[in-house]
């Protein structure tokens, strides 16, 4: 009998104290906090996270599903300091049996982190060509998909592989000449020309300018708790001498533009998503891009920043599915 009580009261016990350590860790702890949920999170939508080799170099990255199905396998790219986790709230619109792929790109998250010649624009291409063979997924053509930085990089990737691609989206992505400044290249601007070393809206290091950039980022202000925010800045601080090399590197000559040096080279078709409201990336970058592609498929919506996996979600997931299935359905027919 008493065997059987304590059986009883041990588990009861376990779950009574797991709300208390709960607030506990995010009072002291929300950083860990933060990554407890996304570790949830990924685990709730199926997500496993690997790690694959080439030589002395390690990618991270989480996958989900298998590649060979109907519809061509989705890489997506991450934007300047974000790693593969900051797609979680758009792949849950995607659906499950899609083979979707989400990378760290060079020195984020727990890739490998080597020299400056890894963060420019062309030296990502290079490493993201060399995550694709070492998982074997150049064996068959797969869709593209990269936001701002990680937009950036896809697009060049396009222009410098374009047999191993189905399709390209390209969401807000840097690496253009664009016709209207943001808020954001305008502050840039005024900082080179100053020759001043202030903080850079990107690269926080208060809860003040922590806010500030998430205004910058998404149009619709985003109404987090103190201790959340306080968990994001403990968990970016650590990094943020490695953001500013990034920065330094993309912002460079051989960077600024190079999506624009190489968009006419794109063959794959194309999809460009852009939020009207974006700050960070102006939406007349869209225009650009029309004007090197005609072809290509512009989607612009309405009251949204630059964070289209975070502000619109299901939207942005629904257009990225149709322009996939669109082509598909066409290389089909083609091939029949």
């Amino acid at each position: 009998m008493e065997l059987n009580v304590a059986k009883m009261i041990i588990p009861a016990g376990g779950i009574m104290l797991l709300p208390f350590l709960t607030l506990i860790t995010f009072l002291y702890w929300p950083g860990a906090m933060l990554k407890a949920y996304n570790w949830f999170e990924r685990r709730r939508l199926g997500m496993v996270v690997s790690y694959s080799n080439s030589g002395s170099y390690r990618f991270c990255y989480s996958s989900r599903g298998t590649p060979g199905g109907a519809t061509p396998s989705l890489l997506m790219l991450h934007g300047f300091s974000g790693n593969k986790d900051m797609w979680l709230p758009f792949i849950k619109f995607f659906p499950k049996n899609l083979h979707l792929v989400c990378v760290d790109l060079p020195g984020h998250g727990e890739t490998s982190r080597t020299s400056v010649e890894d963060y420019c624009i062309q030296g990502q291409v290079a490493r993201v060509h060399q995550f694709v063979q070492s998982i074997g997924l150049d064996k068959r053509p797969f869709h593209l998909l990269g936001i701002s930085m990680g937009g950036n990089v896809a697009g060049v990737y396009a222009a410098c592989h374009p047999a191993h691609l189905s399709s390209v989206t390209l969401m807000c992505p840097a690496g253009l000449d664009f016709p209207r400044d943001s808020e954001f290249i305008t502050q840039l601007k005024e900082m080179e020309a100053n020759q001043k070393e202030d903080a850079i809206a990107l690269i926080p290091t208060t809860i003040q300018e922590l806010k500030n950039m998430l205004r910058l980022c998404c149009h619709a202000p985003l109404n987090l708790h103190r201790q959340i925010l306080q968990g994001f800045l403990d968990n970016r601080i650590p990094d943020n001498s490695f953001f500013k090399e990034v920065l330094k590197e993309i912002s460079g000559e051989t960077s600024r533009y190079s999506l624009q040096e190489n968009m006419h080279r794109i063959t794959a078709p194309l999809q460009v998503i852009w939020g009207k409201e974006d700050q960070l990336l102006d939406v007349s970058g869209a225009g650009v891009l029309q004007a090197a592609q005609p072809g290509c498929r512009v989607e612009l919506l309405d009251n949204c920043g630059h964070t289209l996996m975070l502000e619109r979600p299901r939207k942005s997931a629904k257009l990225v599915m149709d322009f996939m299935d669109e082509v598909n359905g066409e290389d089909a027919k083609k091939r029949s």
